[in-house]
């Protein structure tokens, strides 16, 4: 590792036709560079058809341009970003089962919600649902906190993200790809 190539969390933004078999073949791309997903959420964009895929990895840029540059050759895949947390905005939502009598005991459950801008989502008499939103280290924090007091299940999600740009980062490269197709045919 050198100063210039630090390893740290990137978040590789990947745009894709929603295709069988392509997540096999991104993960792989991964694995032979020896480097570790750490979270991935895939789901639709803004733009009709397309799907947008958000994979975090603790490696150095360089790595990961790599990656992104190799995973970009796949052929359901339409352009392949990779960025740093200043460039994107971005949020995870983590949900926590509790027992709900530690909770009740000792009056904590409104002080725990307020303090960590959570919110409940379901509450019995065995237990209480409490939905998080936010970076990875608040909800973590959350998660710490409520660990004494019989955390039951605990789930998290991958980080899903916008760009601080104006418009999808895909944009510009499909208008461009209509300009050029729309050449190719006014010229054949």
């Amino acid at each position: 590792m050198t100063d210039n190539n630090p390893i740290k969390l990137y978040t590789l933004c990947l745009y894709s036709e929603n295709t069988v078999g392509l997540v096999s073949r991104v993960s792989v791309i991964f694995t032979r560079r020896c480097v570790n997903i750490e979270s991935i959420s895939v789901g639709a964009c803004s733009i009709e058809g397309v799907t947008k895929w958000v994979i975090t990895a603790k490696t150095s840029r360089r790595a990961m341009e790599k990656i992104a540059a190799q995973v970009e050759r796949c052929i359901d895949v339409l352009k392949v970003f990779v960025f740093d947390d200043e460039e994107i905005i971005y949020q995870e939502v983590a949900i926590y089962k509790v027992a709900t009598a530690p909770l009740l005991k000792e009056h904590k459950i409104e002080e725990i919600i307020r303090k960590h801008s959570a919110r409940i989502l379901d509450i019995t008499d065995e237990y209480t649902v409490i939905e998080k939103t936010g970076h990875y280290s608040e909800t973590e924090a959350l998660l710490a906190t409520l660990k004494p007091y019989g955390l039951k299940q605990f789930e998290r999600s991958g980080r899903v993200i916008v760009t601080k740009s104006t418009q999808e980062a895909v944009t510009e490269f499909l208008e461009i790809q209509s300009q050029r197709l729309a050449n190719n045919t006014t010229n054949s």
